[in-house]
């Protein structure tokens, strides 16, 4: 695993443009002598010709690039955290493809909301179905157990939540792996935070690093290749902080969506709503989300 300095930039693969740069360079230097050679046609004609080929070796070279340039896969629910990631891995420059897990969650208007927001931003999505029903122990899971509700943040108690679904960012990191090596991604990003959400076991450092040693002994990545990397560049923020990394991206928080109880409309008395409003209190600004429905006539 890597916790990635915020600000780092990613290594880029420059080989493609400075091959590029020579190819063009000696088209350059020897056109004229090209241009002379050609009898047969003017040096009107000799001059579209060289403009032509420029043009479709500098698309080349562009293509060439794009498909050098690293690869990153972001787990993308749609909330705050993985929106963030969205933006801070799309900031450095590389192909990023989304995935998006339906996985019989009470909330699944999430799912609504993040293809819209892919949408905007042009960046694939990919939407996997894994039916965590069928295992239950969790209130987003099992509608038979009842959603906590709080009326602030000092009311959320301390322990395992009963919103804590059973091992599902191990199940999650564990099938975008798979996707990954299949798609020849090596690098997986994730939102995932312990600060402000203590008592969920599968978002700390720790846990996320045993997951990446473990893909990588279990995958057919070979010595003498790039290992696949588990990021997780927030894992040690606060929310607002995730928050104000995201607003320096440029990040659209109106539809990244938190609540848990289902629907667009925020309860207010979920734990992830009263922890997403007092984030958004400490950043000093309104919820986009907020802003976003109250405009539709929806609040």
């Amino acid at each position: 695993m890597k916790i990635w300095p915020v600000e780092e930039p990613v290594p880029l693969h420059p080989k493609p443009m400075v091959e590029g740069g020579r190819v063009l360079a000696w088209m350059e230097g020897n056109r004229r002598r090209t241009s002379r050679s050609v009898g047969c046609f003017s040096h009107h004609e000799n001059r579209y010709a060289y403009s032509i080929l420029k043009k479709t070796v500098l698309s080349f070279i562009i293509w060439l690039s794009i498909q050098t340039m690293e690869k990153s896969l972001v787990l993308f629910s749609g909330g705050i955290d993985s929106t963030t990631a969205l933006y801070w891995a799309l900031g450095r420059c590389g192909k990023v493809h989304s995935l998006t897990f339906d996985y019989g969650q009470r909330h699944r208007i999430e799912i609504l909301m993040a293809e819209k927001l892919v949408q905007k931003l042009g960046v694939p999505q990919k939407i996997i179905q894994v039916d965590l029903q069928q295992i239950g122990g969790s209130a987003l899971t099992d509608a038979h157990l009842p959603l906590p509700q709080y009326m602030n943040v000092n009311k959320i108690e301390e322990g395992l939540p009963l919103t804590y679904v059973p091992f599902r960012n191990g199940i999650f990191l564990s099938m975008a792996s798979a996707w990954a090596e299949v798609e020849g991604i090596k690098e997986i990003v994730c939102g995932f935070h312990v600060m402000d959400s203590p008592n969920y076991p599968d978002t700390r450092e720790q846990f996320v690093k045993s997951m990446e040693e473990a893909v990588n002994q279990g995958t057919r990545i070979l010595p003498d290749q790039d290992r696949i990397q588990i990021v997780a560049p927030f894992v040690n923020m606060k929310k607002s902080d995730i928050i104000k990394k995201g607003l320096s991206l440029g990040a659209d928080y109106s539809y990244s969506v938190s609540c848990y109880a289902g629907a667009e409309v925020p309860c207010q008395k979920c734990s992830s709503c009263i922890l997403r409003k007092k984030a958004w209190e400490e950043v000093g600004q309104k919820d986009p989300l907020i802003l976003r429905l109250e405009k539709e006539g929806k609040l």
